[in-house]
């Protein structure tokens, strides 16, 4: 409402703003945020003035009909995944106060406001129970409540999230290093220091010092801008959760995606396990009938290759026909990421 809605509409009355008003708002939230975003805030605007509508305040709302950006499918591209080597830099730039942060979101997936908030209380034998995050404006003094309910999710909801051994350690380093500070009734490992104590980072205001580490550790992009965000982190985690094998609805649970929709357009094609397995189903229900010589061989299984041929197994299975030959393997996939789960030292 302060920083989008009531600087474009706010001099209008409800019954005062038209279709035209709307559009003209879209466009100028366009040009500052992501499409996703755009949508998000729009979200708080339709129901506004449907809410007016509802109590007969106003005949129709201007919402309806309003085109908004499109948004794409968000698939996550490959290179905007860091390894493991880059994200053991971005730890060591980052300095020691933050390196834990890094981990718990490349460790855990947490969100970079899930990973500020973290206190002792959220650590269980072998689960981080992550319950809150901290608000926007955790980092202003007069803030009256510096954490708040997890995305998408009502105050108390939480979710547990596999704790590994080497997350462990980290976790204790810091401790063992810094110790907690209480805010409120939380041992928090993150609070600010000094003339701020108490207050907690945001992300916001924790940007700057992941973008500092990034372009100290001489990961750019293009413009020589830095290569990876926080958010870049959780890719981390989810890709290579997914690329050993862990099912895809875990990772959803596990990153807190409201659906699992959601987790399928962004990571659904890092599962190469998948697409393995297909391609050896259909090469074993339709690959020998394809290849077997016609009346000479011997009676078989349809779906077993005979010994020593061209589908021979323990060499992979293959496929030939006219130019083309294909050949699938039997070994395991290599991952289509290029990750490892122990990040940590």
């Amino acid at each position: 409402m302060r920083l989008h809605l009531l600087p474009q509409l706010g001099r209008k009355t409800l019954a005062g703003v038209e279709r035209a008003d709307i559009d003209r708002f879209v466009a100028a939230l366009s040009t500052r945020l992501s499409a996703s975003t755009v949508h998000d805030r729009m979200t708080l605007v339709r129901s506004l003035f449907q809410t007016a509508v509802d109590e007969r305040r106003i005949p129709r709302s201007p919402v309806d009909g309003a085109k908004l950006p499109r948004v794409g499918t968000g698939a996550v591209d490959e290179d905007a995944i860091p390894t493991r080597e880059e994200i053991d830099l971005i730890a060591r730039h980052i300095g020691s106060y933050y390196r834990l942060s890094v981990y718990l979101q490349a460790g855990a997936g947490l969100r970079v406001s899930e990973a500020l908030a973290f206190a002792t209380q959220c650590r269980r034998a072998g689960v981080l129970r992550v319950r809150e995050q901290v608000s926007r404006t955790a980092h202003r003094a007069d803030c009256p409540d510096r954490f708040g309910p997890l995305k998408h999710r009502t105050p108390g909801a939480y979710r547990d999230v596999p704790l590994p051994a080497f997350l462990e350690r980290e976790i204790d380093a810091h401790l063992r290093r810094w110790g907690a500070t209480p805010v409120g009734d939380r041992d928090v490992l993150f609070a600010r220091r000094g003339a701020v104590a108490g207050t907690m980072p945001t992300a916001t205001t924790y940007g700057p010092d992941f973008r500092r580490a990034v372009r100290a550790a001489g990961l750019l992009g293009r413009g020589r801008a830095p290569k990876y965000t926080p958010h870049t982190l959780r890719h981390f985690f989810a890709s290579t959760a997914l690329a050993h094998g862990v099912p895809l609805h875990e990772v959803s649970r596990w990153l807190g995606h409201t659906s699992i929709k959601t987790t399928v357009d962004i990571y659904g094609h890092l599962v190469p396990a998948a697409w393995d397995r297909c391609r050896q189903a259909l090469q074993q229900a339709l690959g020998p009938a394809l290849a077997a010589a016609p009346a000479a061989a011997p009676a078989a299984h349809r779906t077993a290759p005979a010994a020593g041929s061209g589908l021979d197994t323990a060499d992979g299975l293959s496929a030939v026909s006219g130019r083309t030959r294909l050949r699938i393997s039997s070994r395991p996939a290599e991952p289509l990421v290029r990750s490892s789960m122990r990040v940590g030292r």
